[in-house]
Order: structure tokens, then C-alpha cells, then sequence
């Protein structure tokens, strides 16, 4: 795909197409912000960070609430060419600190620079940008060691927007229910993305209120989230059919949906959730079909423009245009997880079927060696999950003397033991049973919704 003969900026924003009087984003208080707000303000701050000499190429780290200034502040690099660097509002100041200096950053942005950006006078100069350049970059969660940052290109964003965008049949006439964080993939350029080039309506949630959230969904037509959502919307409200009358789709993404929720989702609601797979360097990689059967467990077919194999050790390796321009400062990290003719090698255990849809089945450093045996945690919570009352569990491996490591279970409810072990001794190899059960109230998960295993790996060896 060729940008270069427009702003990377007017192909995500759709300013050239959109009526500027159209509504954009949809407040919790009832403001109604429309696309020519949001592109005014966008302005105002491309005028805030040349006011700050901020040069094309440059990095723009950002750690600010979520907020129709955020998303502008975003557009406002893209307007001016500039690399946006997004960091989890949860980080500390050290943490941070360490991303600005890893970043070289030219600007670090927090809430009290983000309000004196705001103070500047617009500037309407937006900068055309070829496929290949840089646009964004967002570090990986880093739960096994330190944080790549990995680096997007314009072909990135633009390809996988128009891939969404198509695939999931986004008209002007949507209204999508925004509950996402801004400063990741999913909340940022998935949601927001498909959104904008539709020129649909986001109803622009700060935080997740279950009641707020079912209220909305009688109002629009699209919502994306997290497993989390879906869990807390089951637990806490009576969500049901006449309350989803108006919806067209569902999606999930991030973190694996547990099958029995995608069922108990339909059985209340009659939508089958449209579950997805991508990782920060490749953009979002397959879906479920917007038409055809769902099937829970599974993540669907490659995007177009995206291909799949399966690699050494089980591992999917990807090859599209959404594939990052490899890890800020380390060639050598961007060198080992790319194959000698150029596949990404995503680190995910997975497998096709004769049709070509995806099934995963964990990540690679999950992968649990005990008495020389592979075992895949995702087999046992698989299991573990299928028995009355539990309503999810994670399997990790602890150090073991004898065996190297010992299959623990850490799990959400469930009546005790017993049912599990009966359960384990039905479907799986004795030496795939874990050693020892834990109840916990919740698992650890970062924020958004993915187990965190070295959390609990680190809990369970204690």
C-alpha cells in the first residue's frame, strides 16, 4: 500500500470524506465532540508540539488519562509526522523515566503538558508520509523481561485499519462502544481506527461501568472489548436479548475468551461474540467471520493481506503488511524472532485446521517441561474450566527438584479437588495432572485482561 500521496493522517481520520458536523465522540457527561472538533483540536496540538520544536521522526511518549485530548494529541503526530510512543497509565515514575530516555524522546507528555499544548495556536500543515515510514511505537508488556519497543510503520496502521474496517462491515451508520484503554493496539488504532475510516460514532467511555455500558448498548451497534468486559457484564448486570436489539457485533480480543463464557454470552443475548488474535508487531492477525460460524476457542482465518504458517515447535509465523518495522534499539531481538525468509515468529503455540482457521494454544515461554515432557498449560485449563463452578484457571510451572518443574493450578472457583482431579484423570495424561490446586479470588492480569504468569508463577513458588 502506497501513502505517500496522502497524509497517513487524512487516510486514518477520513477528514477529506467526512462531513465535519458528523458526531464523533459521544461523552459520559453528553457531549457530543464531531469530527471537525476533534480535527480543530487535533490543530491546536500539531501548533503545541512545533511550539516544543518537535521534528518529523521525532518521539512523542505520552502517559495521560483517557480523553478526547489524548486522541487528539495522537492525531496531532500524525499530523505532524511525529512518532507516538502511548505508556500505560499504571507506570511509575521510574518506569517512565526509563521509557523516555530507552525512546531518545523528543517530548515526554504528561496531563500538565498536555494542558499547555492545548494553549497553542493551530497549525494546519499536515505532512505526507510514505508506506515505510515510522508512525507509532508501543512497548510490549514486558512480563518476561524488559520492554521491546516495537515500531509501526504507516502501512501498519492504514493496511490493518482498512483490513478491520472491511471485515467487520463498519458503515457511517455504526456507533461503537468504546470501554478500551488509548494506550494500546486494541483501544487505540483497532477500535478507534475502524471508527474513523467508517466516520461512525464512538460513544467514549473513561472507565468501565457495567450499568452504563448495557445502557448504551440498547443505542449502538458495535462494541469491542476484553474478556473482562464480557465476565463483568455476565456477573454484575441482567444483560439480556432486548438489551442488545439494536447490536451487529461483538468482538474480543487481547486475551483468550473462556468457551464457556462465548456461550453463556449467546444463550443470553443471542450474538456470538467475534473473537480475534493479534500481537503489538503484527496488528490484528485473524478473525472469526462477520458471517459464518464462530467457534469458540478458535480465532478465525487470517485477515486479507495476512499469511500463517505453522513453524518449528508448533510456533505461528506471520508474514503481512501490518508486520512491525522490528524493536527499537535491539537488531538483535528484531533478528531472533524473524525467520531466514522474513516471517515473523510470533512466539504463540498454534495450529491450522483443514480450512485454515486458527487455534492457539498458549504462548511458547508458557510451555512447561516436567520430567523431560512438553506440556501446554492451556490442555489443563481447558479442563480445569469445563468443571461445574470454576469459573477460570491458569497452569505454570514451578521449580521442581526432581522434575525440573510441577504442574500448579491456580483456580476461580470450582467445589474443591476432587471434581478437578476426576475431570484431569478423563481427559489427560497422569503426567499432565497438576500437582498441586490453589483457590484464589482472582488472577493477576495486566490491563488488558492477560494472565500475568510470571505473577503467578513468582506467587506459587513462594
Amino acid at each position: 500500500m502506497d501513502t505517500s500521496a496522502r497524509s497517513v493522517y487524512d487516510l486514518l481520520f477520513g477528514t477529506a470524506s467526512v462531513d465535519p458536523d458528523r458526531p464523533c465522540l459521544l461523552l459520559d457527561d453528553g457531549t457530543v465532540v464531531t469530527y471537525g472538533d476533534l480535527g480543530a483540536r487535533a490543530a491546536v496540538l500539531t501548533g503545541g508540539l512545533r511550539s516544543h520544536d518537535v521534528q518529523v521522526g521525532d518521539r512523542v511518549v505520552v502517559q495521560v488519562t483517557k480523553s478526547v485530548d489524548a486522541v487528539a494529541l495522537y492525531l496531532a503526530c500524525l499530523r505532524a509526522g511525529a512518532v507516538y510512543v502511548p505508556l500505560n497509565t499504571a507506570y511509575t515514575d521510574r518506569e517512565v523515566d526509563g521509557f523516555v530516555t530507552d525512546a531518545a524522546a523528543a517530548l515526554f507528555v504528561d496531563e500538565g503538558v498536555l494542558g499547555s499544548l492545548g494553549d497553542a495556536s493551530p497549525d494546519h500543515e499536515i505532512v505526507d508520509r510514505t508506506g515505510a515510514d515510522w508512525a507509532a511505537m508501543l512497548y510490549t508488556s514486558g512480563t518476561t523481561g524488559r520492554s521491546k519497543g516495537a515500531m509501526l510503520s504507516c502501512d501498519n496502521l492504514v493496511s490493518n485499519a482498512r483490513a478491520l474496517h472491511d471485515a467487520w462491515r463498519f458503515s457511517p451508520d455504526d456507533v461503537l462502544v468504546h470501554v478500551l484503554p488509548v494506550f494500546h493496539v486494541h483501544g487505540l488504532f483497532v477500535a478507534l481506527h475502524c471508527a474513523f475510516l467508517a466516520g461512525a460514532a464512538v460513544r467514549f467511555h473513561a472507565g468501565f461501568d457495567p450499568d452504563a455500558i448495557v445502557e448504551d448498548l440498547g443505542r449502538s451497534t458495535v462494541m469491542m472489548g476484553v474478556p473482562t468486559h464480557y465476565h463483568r457484564l455476565l456477573d454484575q448486570t441482567d444483560l439480556g436479548v432486548s438489551d442488545c436489539a439494536g447490536m451487529r457485533l461483538f468482538t474480543s480480543g487481547s486475551a483468550p475468551l473462556l468457551a464457556h463464557r462465548h456461550e453463556e454470552f449467546e444463550s443470553r443475548t443471542g450474538h456470538r461474540i467475534v473473537e480475534r488474535y493479534g500481537m503489538t508487531e503484527t496488528m490484528i492477525l485473524t478473525s472469526n467471520p462477520y458471517d459464518g460460524e464462530r467457534v469458540p476457542g478458535t480465532v478465525g482465518f487470517p485477515l486479507p493481506g495476512v499469511d500463517l504458517r505453522i513453524g518449528l515447535d508448533d510456533i505461528v509465523e506471520v508474514t503481512s503488511d501490518g508486520c512491525f518495522l522490528g524493536y527499537w534499539g535491539m537488531p538483535h531481538k528484531t533478528a531472533e524472532a524473524t525467520t531466514g525468509d522474513g516471517w515473523f515468529v510470533t512466539g504463540d503455540v498454534g495450529s491450522l485446521d483443514a480450512h485454515g482457521r486458527l487455534t492457539l494454544a498458549g504462548r511458547k515461554s508458557d510451555l512447561i517441561i516436567s520430567g523431560g515432557l512438553n506440556i501446554y498449560p492451556k490442555e489443563i485449563e481447558d479442563v480445569l474450566d469445563a468443571v461445574d463452578g470454576v469459573e477460570e484457571s491458569a497452569v505454570v510451572g514451578i521449580p521442581d527438584p526432581d522434575f525440573g518443574e510441577s504442574v500448579v493450578a491456580a483456580v476461580v472457583g470450582g467445589s474443591g479437588e476432587d471434581a478437578m482431579r476426576a475431570a484431569c484423570d478423563v481427559a489427560l495424561a497422569r503426567f499432565k495432572h497438576p500437582r498441586r490446586y490453589v483457590a484464589v479470588d482472582e488472577l493477576p492480569r495486566n490491563a488488558m485482561g492477560k494472565v500475568q504468569k510470571a505473577v503467578l508463577r513468582e506467587r506459587l513458588s513462594r
